[in-house]
């Protein structure tokens, strides 16, 4: 039996139970709408990791967002370093000794 349907099953709508403070931590709501199937899907992978829903889904969101924002990489150069950077970007790479060493050397399926 899945986790969402055994808590569905017991789960009384009357009643809700207090959610689990960390000490020292002051903690926001956040609060969202859930395809059912995602919510079981969500909570087999949470149980699978060890993990209540809370924790997994703030992990998830929070590994997206920081992926996101390192993406998003701002370079501020003066002027006269920003036309050697694009001076480097587009000469012709220059070989060296390891490269070339590579290039000659047959792959180990070959």
């Amino acid at each position: 039996m899945a986790v969402a349907e055994s808590r569905a099953k017991n789960a009384n709508p009357h009643k809700t139970r207090p959610a689990a403070k960390p000490a020292g931590k002051i903690r926001a709501t956040l609060n969202m709408r859930i395809q059912p199937d995602l919510r079981i899907l969500i909570d087999r992978a949470a149980e699978v990791a060890g993990q209540n829903r809370t924790d997994f889904v703030l992990d998830a969101a929070r590994k997206a967002a920081q992926t996101t924002l390192l993406d998003q990489v701002h370079l501020q150069l003066s002027p006269a370093a920003f036309k050697a950077f694009v001076q480097r970007l587009d000469a012709p790479p220059q070989p060296y000794q390891r490269l070339q060493k590579s290039l000659q050397t047959l792959a180990p399926w070959e």
